[in-house]
Parts: C-alpha cells; structure tokens; sequence
C-alpha cells in the first residue's frame, strides 16, 4: 500500500471513529442523505484568458472542454435520470470561485472538476568539444583544454492519470462551505442562523463525512476504470496545498487529470476523438458504479450489488 492510499484511508479511519461517537449521543440529527445522485455538475478547467497548461499544438482549457462535453453526453445517455448541469459549454472564463457558487446554486449531488496534468521538461547537457584558454600561472602563461557544453530540454515522460479530493487540511474550508450552503440543501429553508446550534454543528460534521468517505471512494472508482482501458494510474490524491475549487462546493467533489499534455505522446491521445471518447466513458462508467452503490446504500441493498 502506497503513501497516498495510507493518507486516505487514514482519513476514512478517522472520519468512521468520528461518525461512531457522535453517533452514540441522544438527540443528534443524522447527516441527511438525498435520494441518490439526481445532479451531477461538470466542471472544464480554465477558459478562456486562462490558458491552463500547455502543450507543442494544444491548451489544456480546450481538451477539458471537448472532454466535458463528451462526458456530458455520456452520463445522459447511460444515466437518462441524471441531470448535468456545465459550469461551462464554451471557451469562456470565471473564477474559481464563480464556478463553486454555480455549483451550490445548481444544488448538485456531485461535482467533478476536468483537467490536464503538466511537468517541467527535463533538462541535458552534451559535450561538443573544447576551448583552448590561456590563463597565467606566476609569471608565465599557460594554456589549458576547456570543455564545452551545450544545454537542451526534452519533454518529461510523465504520464498517467490522477483524481484528487480536498485535502484532510481543508476540512475547515468544506465546512464553512457546507454550513454558507445550508439553506439551499435543507428541506425546509430556515432562515434563522443555526451556526451555533450544536446538533446542527454535528450534522453538517456527519455530512462533510460522508462527503469525503464518497469523494475518496469516487477517486479509486475512475482511477479503476482508467486502468482498465490501459491508462496508467497515478492512483487517487490528497495535494498538499489543496484544490479551492474541491472545499468550496458543498457536495462530494474530485478534479480528474486526464493526462499529461505536456508529453507528445499524451498531448496526441488528449486531443485525438478516441482518446477522448475513452476518457470520457471511462468517468461515465465510474459514476455509474458510484450511482448504484450510493443508491444500494440508500435503499438498504448495499450487498445486492
């Protein structure tokens, strides 16, 4: 087991311990759970001005789009019942935290954030010869050989596939997050404020939870399904500085990294029709594996899948 699947398990440990003890104590409302996922929302990265990452012909901000839009139709199609709500169909830009409020506001049950992945190019050095110098040595002068370098960069062959969710040092963030939000997702829209009321304090806790145990488990479900149509797998992530735009929507949230476009060979297979047709089915098939086992879970027939 690898360091990040210890992190993240680590985290699911700490969050059942918490959910058990709070869980013993009278009088404590249960994390609501809706029926189901009913609405995921789709987020292309970047647009417009914000180029993202680069690579020889093509832009990260256009992949995820032609990615997201694939996918877009893909959950339609597999997933009739489900409603996708873009936080972009065009190459347009908004700040992260524009693209959070759309998401609140749509009141989704999933947010998945599309990316491409980038590393700095690997840097070499060739000897082409040497430089005859001279140089005084007391009173006399000297000659000596100096060899001479020339420097070139090739791209890094970094590829692969990673999903990341909000990092276990945001958690304040995705709380603050959950409690701004709770109007929009409760039942009855109270108006008052309830940030001090402690059961609802504990309920907002049991939800942000369950949001994470969901995330991680959506992560390892795409990273699953990439393997299986021979991506190579960076495996599921927590980054250490953490991904605003994942703490800040209230709901279960992962940013996908399609593949590296930095690399010739990824760039040609982000930007080619079947591999972003593979891309795109590949998440489709995950959230469909993550729909019916929320759903089973929901219905009390969690071991008839």
């Amino acid at each position: 087991m690898n360091k990040t699947r210890i992190v993240l398990f680590g985290f699911a440990a700490i969050s059942l311990i918490f959910m058990a003890a709070i869980g013993s104590k009278k009088n404590i409302p249960p994390a609501k759970q809706k029926q189901g996922v009913r609405k995921i929302v789709i987020d292309p990265g970047h647009g417009g001005s914000d180029y993202g990452a680069s690579g020889k012909y093509s832009h990260e901000k256009d992949v995820s789009l032609a990615v997201a839009l694939k996918l877009e139709a893909e959950i339609k199609k597999q997933m009739p019942d489900v409603e996708v709500y873009m936080t972009r169909t065009t190459d347009v830009f908004d700040h992260v935290r524009i693209k959070a409020d759309k998401a609140n506001a749509a009141k989704g049950d999933l947010f998945i954030s599309i990316h491409c992945n980038d590393a700095p190019p690997n840097r070499h050095s060739e000897l082409i010869g040497y430089k005859t110098v001279k140089y005084k040595k007391g009173k006399k002068w000297k000659t000596k050989e100096v060899p001479q370098y020339k420097t070139y960069s090739t791209p890094s062959p970094a590829k692969g596939t990673e999903t990341y969710i909000w990092g276990v040092d945001k958690n304040d963030d995705k709380e603050r997050a959950l409690r701004e939000n709770e109007s929009i997702y409760s039942d009855s829209a109270a108006k008052e404020d309830l940030s001090d009321d402690k059961d609802q304090i504990i309920a907002i806790s049991l939800r942000m939870q369950q949001y994470a145990e969901r995330s991680r488990n959506l992560a390892f479900t795409v990273q699953d399904e990439f393997v299986k149509v021979g991506r190579v797998s960076r495996d599921a992530r927590q980054r250490a500085v953490g991904i605003w735009v994942l703490q800040a929507v209230a709901m279960p949230a992962i940013l996908v990294e399609l593949g590296f476009i930095s690399n010739p060979e990824e760039e040609a297979y982000l930007n080619s029709e079947s591999g972003q047709k593979e891309l795109s089915e590949s998440i489709s098939r995950a959230v469909k594996r993550y729909k019916t086992t929320i759903e089973a879970k929901i219905s009390g027939n969690s071991g008839s899948k």
